[in-house]
């Protein structure tokens, strides 16, 4: 009883995180039955009058929503792919320096992108890549017309995605360097006795050692297959990219608050939470599975 109540002014403290989580958080998910009435300003979302799956079945009518769909998968899985590859890669060579000043510098150096935002570096991006940015000056002098990167509907995927790894790519690093120090260095000393060089300690130790950071990171990746980045394509995309750089969060974006379609934006919205919740439930059992990793 005495326990209870010296622990009292602990769950005390507790009060003001889960009002503003009750506030912000829960009370305005019930905003999502939007998805399911015709709305109408003037009698608010609760007096609207309800309509069923109506939305969801405009929202899959649309060949549009397909397109969008595409665009986010793309984007998303590649920007997973680059991006883990990139900071293992990275890590790889960064644990081969053996000056400790120049490895620190480096490793600072590439975590700098990751603080930045993308307002900024969109900004940074547009200027690279105009027509009469950095990149076509370089082109230039190698007799190479200019190429209207951010209007190219070939060019914009590619694009993001190369942006969107030299930002995180450093800052991904750190869990694979932090994976490399827990490695033996008994095995590497038994195999210096052996002969091996760098290539074979590579390839038979170091490699398999982070084949379970390597699944691990792999599998928690697919919850955000759906999540392309809507700050960066926000920032960077225009009218003419929309067939290849819209993706789901900008569309609803576009709908919602540009064209004040809100029951479809919320029905879109709507869609793409659910089938993330399912995604998340699946990259956890699959982290389990493969890397015995749980988060409960």
């Amino acid at each position: 009883m005495n326990n209870k109540v010296e622990r009292s002014h602990y769950h005390l403290m507790l009060l003001p995180g889960i009002l503003l989580l009750l506030i912000f958080s829960i009370y305005p998910m019930f905003g999502v039955i939007l998805a399911f009435k015709q709305f109408n300003p003037v009698a608010g979302i609760w007096g609207s009058p309800w309509i069923g799956f109506e939305h969801f079945r405009s929202v899959f009518n649309n060949p549009l929503s397909f397109q969008v769909v595409y665009n986010t998968l793309f984007i998303a899985t590649a920007k997973i792919i680059a991006n883990n590859v990139a900071s293992l890669v990275f890590a790889l060579l960064l644990n081969e320096v053996r000056i400790r000043w120049f490895k620190r510098t480096v490793q600072t150096v590439v975590y700098l992108p990751y603080f930045l935002s993308w307002v900024i570096l969109a900004g940074m991006f547009k200027d690279m890549f105009s027509n009469e940015g950095l990149i076509n000056k370089t082109l230039g002098l190698m007799g190479v017309d200019a190429i209207t990167f951010l209007g190219s509907n070939a060019w914009f995927p590619a694009i993001l995605v190369g942006t969107d790894t030299w930002k995180d790519f450093g800052f991904g690093a750190i869990i694979y360097l932090a994976a490399l120090t827990n490695i033996n260095p008994n095995l590497y000393e038994a195999s210096a006795i052996d002969g091996a060089n760098r290539w074979q300690n590579l390839k038979y130790i170091t490699l398999p050692s982070l084949t379970t950071t390597i699944i691990l990171l792999a599998t928690l990746s697919m919850q955000g297959v759906l999540n392309a980045g809507f700050e960066q394509v926000l920032n960077m995309y225009n009218v003419v990219v929309y067939e290849s750089g819209d993706i789901i969060d900008t569309y609803v974006y576009r709908l919602g608050l540009s064209q004040a379609q809100y029951e479809i934006a919320t029905a879109i919205g709507l869609f793409k939470s659910v089938v993330s919740f399912i995604l998340i439930g699946v990259s956890s059992y699959l982290a389990y599975r493969f890397a015995n990793y749980r988060i409960f």
